[in-house]
């Protein structure tokens, strides 16, 4: 795993001052809700990391998001019922509970993006026809495939995000920066599960590979399309603007540059998926994750305390 040398001496200095069991992922988490109230005329359009296009494509994804955690809350409900693993049962409820609050307060970031003249209704048009003429067909095996696929590329992203925590202090839109680092931590927190159920239920290799590349050209490729169409109907002068153009190939390097891009950076992480051995957690990130729980968390001054409200976490039945 790739860390920046001042998070990495922050996240041992932290660790070494507390007792924490940092064997494996946590197998009991909560459900956390969250109240963002966004406002649309503080949206700031380059709040990743100063770059448009590179800021456009996580508004992009934003809006692909919510379609993909329906489909992966929709199939967790769909197999959780095959499960006769008690805690794995549990732990796919709070998955659900994550992802289905994921979506609601995403759809509330989207609707900001929309008031604040983003193309939202033609992504939404994209990504319904991605979905319900393509995904939302599959059989269930297939998506339940589909589903640890996409999970594999949250994890991914999560992970990245964790090493580099400086990205989001390069804006001062405060609730954008917020719901992308609760969704982070939470993203990282159930890495394991659809793992777990597509391993509980079938582990079948070539059906997980299977899963993997619809998610990977969703990803990659058509959150991108969306992405490049932001800039232009913002502002249409970015047609001809030669500073924009300048500073297309810096978005592009930010999230495919081989050495500190998003996902040029994680290509190893990424195709990991694809050894007949893999597991979420042969990236152990429970270090990161007790290093933000309590920096977004704790209830004195963490970074999410403005927007917290509650958190409940699912009863074990045995």
């Amino acid at each position: 795993m790739q860390i920046t040398q001042p998070i990495k001496k922050t996240v041992a200095k932290f660790i070494s001052a507390r007792s924490f069991d940092l064997s494996q992922q946590s197998k009991i988490i909560p459900i956390r809700h969250m109240k963002f109230n966004f406002e649309p005329e503080k949206i700031d359009h380059r709040f990743f990391m100063n770059a448009e296009l590179a800021s456009a494509y996580f508004a992009s994804l934003s809006i692909f998001l919510t379609y993909g955690e329906d489909l992966v809350i929709e199939t967790a409900r769909y197999h959780r019922d095959l499960i006769d693993d008690p805690l794995l049962k549990q732990r796919v409820t709070a998955l659900i509970g994550q992802e289905a609050l994921h979506s609601k307060l995403h759809e509330e970031l989207n609707e900001a993006f929309l008031q604040a003249d983003l193309p939202v209704t033609f992504f939404r048009k994209l990504a319904s026809w991605v979905f319900d003429y393509g995904f939302n067909r599959f059989s269930q095996p297939m998506k339940l495939s589909l589903m640890t696929g996409i999970e594999h590329f949250t994890a991914v992203l999560a992970e990245y995000m964790m090493n580099h925590e400086e990205i989001f202090f390069q804006t001062q839109d405060e609730k954008q920066r917020a719901i992308w680092m609760w969704h982070m931590l939470e993203e990282s927190e159930h890495k394991d599960i659809a793992f777990d159920v597509f391993q509980h239920l079938s582990n079948h290799y070539g059906l997980r590979v299977a899963g993997f590349f619809p998610a990977l050209i969703t990803i990659t490729v058509l959150i991108s399309i969306g992405a490049f169409i932001v800039p232009f109907y913002r502002n249409p002068k970015n047609l001809i603007s030669l500073s924009y153009w300048k500073d297309v190939p810096r978005s592009v390097g930010i999230l495919f540059g081989l050495k500190q891009g998003v996902y040029g950076s994680s290509l190893k992480h990424i195709f990991e998926y694809l050894r007949p051995d893999f597991h979420p957690n042969d990236h152990d990130t429970s270090a990161f994750l007790e290093y933000y729980k309590h920096r977004l968390l704790n209830p004195v001054d963490g970074l999410l305390k403005p927007y917290f409200t509650k958190e409940f976490t699912p009863a074990l039945k045995v």
